[in-house]
């Protein structure tokens, strides 16, 4: 296969992150969207040290499992790569996946594996959305939504989304109405010019309580008062706590603060999870599936098991979920995390939840880690996508305690800090 060339050929199988494999006479290649059992066009972009990778053109043939997608926007959305397949088939995917690195990172009869879970809910399951304001074509209508599949400036509108619960739809349409009326401008990524970058709208799925953050740039003026209206006055199913104005002049595309007014009720709201209550504010990290993240908990609860008269490390806290949930059957919980907001957040969610026998650090925890004086007897890993720094690696394993639960999103920095782990 050549570089440049165009080519055709069958998906056998799928390799993290997302990569079709497939097998020809003339090598291998891995395409990135592609499934398994699909007959797919691609053009080769990179050949490096035998490795060859493609990017997928068309889908001349679905694989014989797939089904009708339940969304319009599939495809062209750049998210829900499997959609299209039956949720059993996906479970399956993800699972090979990750036994795949895990085989390759311990060897197959090395450890034991306990099947995937499912989440309870496999539609309008996000408490979290992050939508984006833009145009699908340069010059044409705003649009408010994701990004175009493979664009880094294209935007389309997707109000049906299905992975999030209706009221986020009903909330984005009427923003987009509202900023089609006024006339005000998207911001543009290449000439840091026009108003409005983000929508971030977040809702619990226990307590139905939702907050609104609209993120714009200081080029330009919002009429606050009417925006309020608009929104308050929306039928939704759930109950809107807190609208908010976010100015951003980052040159970044993300959402963050450089000053957060309040227009309209508080900037936080409450979740319940296992029968305690947390205070999420609007850029802390929680679990954005809050029913999965019930499984999830339980799983990590059951592996941690005894812990009476046991000190705990939770390292990499956030908001104190997992502290939260083992304190009560704890002699102590100590948690660590860089991220000062979630530590503000889950001494007062510890506070709420009447709680005492947490502890939350905010700090890194390389650096911490050598200011405790106290010992774990268990230690549970919580990390970012890119895992457990290494130098902190070898001072949790100087602990020498008997049991680490590690929860890992990312499961190839998983599969990489194993080798260290064993």
């Amino acid at each position: 296969m050549k570089k440049g060339e165009i080519y055709e050929g069958v998906v056998s199988d799928i390799a993290f992150p997302n990569r079709g494999k497939i097998c020809r006479e003339d090598g291998t290649v891995v395409v990135k969207n592609a499934l398994p059992g699909q007959t797919v066009s691609f053009r080769v972009t990179k050949k490096k040290n035998g490795r060859v990778e493609g990017n997928l053109l068309e889908v001349v043939k679905p694989a014989p499992d797939e089904i009708p997608s339940p969304c319009p926007y599939f495809g062209v959305c750049g998210g829900c790569l499997y959609l299209s397949l039956p949720y059993e088939r996906q479970l399956a995917i993800k699972e090979e996946q990750v036994r795949a690195l895990l085989d390759d990172a311990v060897g197959r009869d090395a450890y034991g594996f306990e099947g995937i879970l499912p989440s309870p809910r496999p539609f309008a399951y996000r408490n979290k959305m992050e939508f984006s304001f833009g145009d699908m074509e340069k010059g044409g209508p705003l649009c408010l939504g994701f990004h175009r599949r493979g664009s880094f400036y294209d935007v389309v509108t997707a109000d049906g989304c299905r992975i999030a619960d209706e009221d986020f739809s009903v909330i984005l349409r009427s923003v987009l109405e509202w900023f089609q009326k006024t006339g005000d401008t998207y911001y543009h990524k290449r000439s840091h010019e026009g108003f409005l970058r983000h929508l971030l709208v977040r809702k619990a799925a226990r307590t139905g309580e939702i907050l609104i953050a609209l993120v714009t740039s200081s080029q330009g003026t919002l009429d606050e008062a009417g925006f309020v209206r608009a929104l308050t006055e929306l039928p939704l199913s759930g109950s809107i706590t807190g609208i908010l104005h976010v100015i951003n002049d980052s040159m970044a595309d993300v959402v963050r603060s450089d000053e957060t007014r309040v227009l309209y009720g508080r900037d936080w709201f409450y979740e319940e999870l296992l029968g305690l209550r947390f205070k999420i504010s609007p850029f802390s990290f929680f679990q954005t599936n809050s029913l999965g993240a019930q499984v999830l908990y339980e799983k990590a609860r059951g592996y941690v098991g005894e812990t009476k008269d046991q000190v705990v490390f939770d390292l990499y806290s956030g908001t104190g979920t997992i502290a939260q949930l083992l304190a009560p059957v704890a002699k102590k919980v100590v948690g660590v995390e860089i991220v000062e907001e979630a530590v503000k957040a889950a001494r007062e969610n510890a506070s709420m939840n009447g709680l005492d026998n947490c502890q939350f650090i905010a700090g890194d925890v390389l650096k911490v880690l050598d200011d405790l004086t106290e010992k774990p007897d268990i230690i549970v890993l919580d990390p970012p996508r890119d895992g457990v720094h290494p130098k902190a690696l070898k001072k949790i394993l100087a602990y020498g305690v008997e049991k680490i639960v590690y929860i890992s999103c990312k499961p190839t920095s998983l599969a990489r800090d194993l080798a260290a782990l064993q």
